[in-house]
């Protein structure tokens, strides 16, 4: 079966005119964020990058097959065992050990069906193995949000967009200063405390982070669409609370408030976990950003460049890979979103080469140091600039 790149790539323009200016583009990241490498490239260079990626591309969609899908299949059934043997041991949670080991099991299975489930299902990942069970369109997370918004704001916006200041609503989530070309005002003095915050209590964000309430007030979208949101998102919300907070405590009878208690941890555990992993692939020192006027005439080896320059990955082994979802590959994510995150480990030496080829910076780090960047990147923008622009201060 054949896939074609996603919508989201505009074709190279065939009017001449239009071409003439497209050729003599160069990709320039905005000011704060400068990849010099990337603006030696010719329009010519970044074209024939585009092809090559491309080739990659065909060969896994060429290539996929009963190991993929025996893959998948054992990545499910190895999480519901986890969280089957997560929740007996938190029955018996008033004996301490029993009650930890519950929490770590659970709190692993929550991060499997999160990060290597739920996300890449719902990418389309294995949409191809045509199994009702395992499809982007019937899949359902154990997450607040709900898979149709979060396929909206994530599928399409975030990997639209990717980087693109003004258009990526993930850069900041509608609550953090993540650029220095998002305007400073002074309610950004609590950007790691907003942080924090939203670290705890993750999937909550997430879900919220489709309703788009700033543009209510701008009448960009009226309140009726918001209320239509709100309604199918509460009732998600309705569905997960009422889960792990008062059925499977309910069940334990007695045990109530150890099961409470268990679930509240692993959502938590959880919660930090993928907040962790997520900005570590976008915000550390090296990603990039852009502008919205460089999306005009964006060709397909345009938006391969801006996957690769706004993207970071992360040091570890294949235990850690599994553990992220395989977006410690980002790099490799943010250029196949759909193909199957058990192969990304194959094509990232291939696209690391030619990241070195076209001298283009890779981006990659441990956990704990680009997290630390993170952390030192929020308390900064958390300040107004040193160098005061009108489009700086809001």
């Amino acid at each position: 079966m054949t896939i074609t790149l996603p919508d989201r790539v505009t074709p190279a323009p065939t009017d001449k005119t239009t071409s003439n200016k497209t050729a003599e583009r160069r990709v320039h990241p905005v000011p704060s964020t400068p990849a010099p490498e990337a603006c030696d490239l010719t329009a010519a260079q970044v074209e024939e990058l585009g092809r090559r990626l491309d080739e990659i591309r065909d060969r896994v969609i060429a290539s996929r097959g009963a190991d993929d899908a025996a893959y998948i299949r054992r990545v499910i059934s190895t999480q519901r065992k986890l969280e089957i043997a997560g929740r007996a041991l938190l029955f018996a949670g008033i004996l301490p050990p029993a009650w930890l080991a519950g929490t770590t099991l659970l709190s692993i299975a929550k991060i499997l069906e999160n990060m290597e489930i739920g996300h890449n299902v719902l990418h389309g990942q294995w949409d191809w193995m045509r199994d009702p069970k395992i499809h982007s369109s019937t899949w359902e997370w154990d997450l607040v949000s709900d898979a149709k918004s979060w396929k909206h704001s994530h599928n399409y916006m975030h990997h639209t967009y990717t980087n693109v200041v003004g258009k990526d609503r993930d850069v900041g989530y509608g609550i953090l200063r993540l650029s220095e070309e998002q305007s400073w005002r002074p309610y950004y003095l609590g950007n790691p405390v907003y942080n924090f915050l939203l670290s705890l209590f993750f999937q909550w964000g997430v879900a919220l982070h489709d309703l788009e309430v700033e543009k209510v007030a701008s009448g960009e979208k009226s309140k009726a669409d918001v209320w239509r949101q709100i309604k199918g998102i509460g009732r998600k919300m309705r569905r997960q609370f009422t889960k792990d907070y008062l059925v499977f405590p309910a069940l334990a009878g007695p045990f109530f408030l150890p099961v409470l208690a268990g679930n509240a941890t692993a959502n938590l555990v959880r919660n930090i976990w993928s907040h962790a992993v997520i900005f570590c692939g976008h915000f550390p020192d090296g990603t990039v950003q852009f502008t919205e006027e460089q999306l005009e005439g964006e060709t397909r080896g345009q938006w391969y460049l801006r996957q690769m320059l706004g993207s970071a990955n992360l040091d570890g082994g294949p235990l850690f890979h599994l553990m992220t979802g395989n977006l410690s590959f980002q790099i490799e994510h943010h250029l196949f979103p759909d193909l199957p995150s058990n192969r990304y480990s194959e094509i990232a030496p291939e696209v690391r080469e030619l990241c070195a080829e076209y001298g283009l910076p890779y981006t990659t780090g441990s956990l704990g140091t680009q997290y630390l960047q993170v952390l030192k990147k929020i308390n900064r923008l958390a300040l107004p600039p040193k160098h005061v622009t009108p489009r700086q201060i809001g």
